[in-house]
């Protein structure tokens, strides 16, 4: 993802908030009461309880304590609730990089910070959580031309920063689908494309990443529209979300029948070749811009 975009967003919830929401939801639910019940506690509109269970705003303790009490948690829970959403509203280590980083971009970075399995398909450029300085460097200049040294310096910071999970002891899996295409769009020029095509190689090797390379013999298929992002996560009160992009907007999906079809459009794209014709084909390329 270029991060090039304009879009629509509220400032982004960290994934323990989500969770916090969905189990208040979920009390909310046992205990019989409705929005408008939960609403009149609170004294406030039920939207705003909407959104407490959505994530949409902070988890206020005392609004936490109050709605929990209604409900019939006993002390120790209603403690053990209010000290958790009291972490949950701690901002995520993105937050220190809001001078360059678009409010609805932040929501990606917390789920993709959050998430088990992550799956996406670039049809443009390499993904981010993939690309080497040079790369990264060549590609956000390209989105923000207007952007001074240090703007651009704090962006390609930001992108690095991100690429860490993938070395963490508990690293997410990553299966990344992309496009032939990608290895052409001579990004930086012939050095720049030889060293991320090393580093493709080189992360290829890693058991927790896939990456499938789509060449332009597969012809037209299902999935030769806008890239995509699909989360899933280890906790069973999230839904799975696909995060998908294009030139004015990003968009958030959670509908199980939206999920379900970009997952879909996800496996069939990678029967479209095979890891082994995959690393050929980045060697080749690599050979090309030597």
């Amino acid at each position: 993802m270029s991060e090039g975009r304009s879009g629509s967003g509220t400032s982004a919830p960290t994934v323990l908030r989500m969770i916090l929401g969905r189990r208040l939801q979920e009390r909310r639910r046992s205990a019989g009461a409705s929005l408008d019940d939960a609403a009149r506690t609170l004294r406030v509109k039920s939207l705003t309880i909407r959104r407490l269970e959505k994530a949409e705003v902070a988890l206020k303790p005392l609004y936490v304590e109050r709605l929990l009490e209604s409900y019939g948690a006993d002390r120790q829970e209603v403690e053990e609730f209010v000290a958790l959403a009291e972490r949950a509203n701690e901002p995520g280590w993105w937050h220190a990089y809001r001078d360059v980083l678009p409010g609805w971009f932040s929501a990606y970075v917390s789920l993709e910070t959050g998430a088990r399995t992550l799956r996406t398909y670039e049809p443009h450029y390499v993904t981010g959580l993939l690309q080497t300085y040079g790369y990264a460097r060549a590609v956000l200049r390209g989105g923000f031309p207007n952007d001074t040294e240090r703007e651009l310096e704090r962006r390609i910071d930001l992108r690095l920063r991100r690429q860490g999970l993938l070395d963490a002891p508990d690293a997410p899996t990553l299966w990344v689908v992309m496009e032939e295409a990608v290895l052409h769009r001579a990004v930086g020029g012939p050095e720049v494309m030889r060293e991320q095509i090393d580093r493709l190689l080189e992360v290829s090797e890693l058991e927790h990443v896939s990456i499938d390379v789509v060449p332009f013999s597969a012809g037209a298929h299902v999935g030769a529209c806008a890239p995509f992002t699909y989360f899933r996560f280890a906790e069973p009160e999230l839904p799975d979300v696909v995060y998908s992009e294009i030139l004015s907007a990003s968009m958030y999906l959670d509908q199980r029948s939206d999920v379900t079809a970009h997952l879909e459009a996800h496996s069939r794209m990678s029967l479209l070749t095979s890891s082994g014709d995959s690393t050929a084909l980045l060697h080749r390329m690599r050979k090309e811009y030597s």
